[in-house]
């Protein structure tokens, strides 16, 4: 049995190991693939049966051109990618790794807030460069300070990240508001449900954790800022295009927004062109919350698993069935 990985790099810049993978088959680890280039795609899945894939696109005509595909694995949640609907029809399983970085993201995306409130690395780099040692008096800071205790965080999409995130802001004492189109007892007991124009209009930071659908794109636009505080802080870790840049970095210019914290954009990698790198108070990170060793691993013991169900003849984590 084949098994081609078409972007493995990410996944495993060599800090892990493919060897449990590589016990289930004939195994063939590319490090990337381009992403515009359908022949190739297609001449390097060629006769394999199990292909795994990141952000490498598999159409309708891959799939086509590719029979011996009887089986498609994610190596990350989103599966946009896929065209999963034909892939059904053609009677291939298409699966990802579900909630493989529910802590990390969380994670990244307090620490996005923190640097926010306190410019950690902007200070530490005045002291080496010699401001401290240089000062007439004994502290001072370039930015304003802000302390979190007592504030509202609002979180549209309360699913697993959303909550965990939650979970975190509340210890460092902030109230939460959850925005969801499916409530669950785990997140009233972390947050209040309420509708999206309170969450935008009380909130003192908002925090995207939902999908991107045709409903969420966009979600963050001039509209829905305008109904936001001045003063505002945004943190996006979940899709790029949750946001209109344009409009985001607007509002920072303005100062409607105070900062902003992106872990993603619109078009990754992002585009010299972007209007968010000359946009005040914005900080951009490229799209790592995801990556920590720990996260990876999970995902590497997720594909393991999702090969060793589907040669069982009982697929796990399918999105297309």
């Amino acid at each position: 049995m084949k098994i081609v990985i078409l972007d493995g790099y990410t996944e495993n810049p060599g800090d892990l190991s493919w060897d449990e993978l590589g016990k289930l088959g004939e195994l063939t680890v590319y490090d990337r693939t381009p992403v515009d280039d359908e022949e190739e795609i297609i001449r390097r899945i060629g006769d394999a049966e199990i292909v795994f894939t990141n952000k490498t696109p598999i159409s309708r005509a891959v799939i086509d051109a590719c029979p011996g595909m009887k089986f498609i694995s994610m190596l990350a949640t989103g599966y946009n990618v896929v065209d999963y609907v034909y892939a059904h029809e053609k009677g291939i399983p298409v699966t990802n790794v579900p909630s493989y970085g529910t802590a990390s993201v969380a994670q990244f995306a307090i620490a996005m807030l923190l640097e926010i409130c306190h410019h950690v690395a902007h200070h530490s780099q005045t002291v080496h460069d010699g401001k401290w040692a240089n000062s007439i008096d004994w502290c001072y800071w370039d930015y304003p300070l802000i302390e979190l205790d007592g504030k509202t965080m609002g979180i549209i999409g309360f699913g697993r990240i959303g909550q965990q995130t939650g979970k975190i802001a509340r210890a460092l004492g902030m109230n939460i508001l959850a925005y969801d189109s499916v409530e669950s007892d785990s997140g009233r007991a972390i947050g209040t449900y309420t509708d999206l124009d309170t969450v935008l209009s009380q909130s003192d930071v908002i925090a995207l954790h939902c999908p991107l659908f045709p409903d969420t794109q966009g979600i963050i636009n001039k509209d829905t800022i305008a109904k936001m505080k001045d003063g505002a802080i945004i943190l996006n870790n979940s899709r790029g295009p949750l946001i209109v840049e344009q409009d985001l970095t607007d509002a920072l210019n303005s100062g409607k927004i105070f900062a902003a914290g992106l872990d993603v954009v619109s078009t990754e990698p992002i585009k010299p062109d972007n209007p968010l790198l000359g946009a005040k108070n914005c900080i951009i990170t490229p799209h790592i919350s995801w990556a920590p060793k720990e996260s990876r691993q999970r995902i590497m013991d997720c594909a393991v698993a999702n090969v060793k169900a589907y040669q069982a003849g009982a697929p796990i984590n399918v999105v297309n069935s």
